[in-house]
């Protein structure tokens, strides 16, 4: 794919994100609207789109390593925000905690991935994705509410329960079975998926738009830039080291490169505000993930493809 190419499909790419954010600015889409679109996305097209491209590829056991680097990136942001907070108010460790760790991969980096990986990348993607929902959908709210001294007691349910109620998280899980066993969905049923997951790419865009909210305050910048720039920091880090050195063909370490860049994970505004922490300012921190994420990943095609 030439450079002309890259940043053409990109800017189509930023131009949906536009148009959702637009359109809600315009009364088009109301605020609430939001939630419609990412039942849509998480519970029909992402699925779809899991299914119809784990039905056109061979994955081995030795594939499933991938979802411990999902794991593990998100571990890494946990120990960094618990270490250098240290000594510090046990709310500031805390909202450190959810708003470092975690990678927004359904809603926005699967889009990328579809739009200029193949099949593989897309697999990697949704194997890097399970490894990824067990701290963004469980365990950094855990260690948060940990780091809080109480509250909230966690059992393992607690951990295990939003990971099984998670459209996504069971279509990689059934679809991995599947193909490591060899076994094919019907042509009727992969080539309604395949319908269905053409729409994941504008969709999930198109939400992430809506959802944009940025408002800025003097006050919290200091805590912005300092967040903004350890989580990016370490995804440079981690893109250039799962880049050259991960012992996976190169589609799958291409993958690697844009999900250190995805933006910090949709879900850690909704804990933020769960565990009484300053909901507004996670808000405002996810929403420039996403503005700095599309530069950066835009930036990392042009450099790997």
């Amino acid at each position: 794919m030439t450079i002309p190419e890259i940043l053409m499909k990109a800017a189509s790419f930023v131009a949906i994100i536009f148009l959702g954010y637009g359109l809600r600015r315009g009364g088009f889409f109301k605020e609430e609207d939001f939630y419609v679109l990412a039942k849509i996305v998480l519970k029909i097209t992402l699925p779809a789109a899991i299914v119809y491209n784990f039905s056109n590829m061979e994955i081995n056991v030795s594939m499933l390593a991938i979802c411990l680097f999902g794991l593990l990136g998100g571990v890494i942001y946990i120990a960094a925000a618990w270490v250098l907070n240290r000594g510090k108010p046990r709310e500031k460790r805390a909202f450190d905690v959810l708003n470092l760790s975690g990678y927004n991969i359904g809603n926005f980096t699967m889009p990328f991935v579809q739009g200029f990986l193949g099949p593989l990348g897309f697999a990697a993607t949704s194997l890097f994705d399970s490894g990824n929902a067990i701290v963004c959908l469980g365990g950094a709210y855990s260690m948060a509410n940990l780091a809080l001294g109480g509250g909230k007691k966690r059992s393992p349910w607690d951990l295990i329960k939003p990971l099984i109620r998670s459209v996504p998280f069971d279509a990689y899980v059934i679809m991995t079975v599947l193909t490591l066993c060899h076994i094919r969905l019907p042509q009727i049923a992969v080539s309604f998926a395949e319908t269905i997951a053409g729409a994941n790419a504008f969709a999930a865009l198109l939400m992430v738009g809506v959802g944009f909210k940025l408002k800025l305050d003097k006050e919290n910048l200091s805590s912005i830039g300092r967040i903004l720039g350890l989580r990016y920091g370490i995804g440079l880090v981690l893109a250039v080291v799962w880049y050259r050195f991960a012992p996976f063909d190169l589609e799958v370490r291409q993958a690697f490169a844009l999900l250190a860049f995805a933006p910090i994970a949709s879900a850690a505004p909704a804990f933020t505000g769960d565990l009484k922490l300053d909901v507004g300012l996670s808000s405002v921190i996810n929403s420039l993930s996403v503005v700095i994420s599309v530069i950066l990943i835009t930036v990392t095609l042009l450099l790997i493809l």
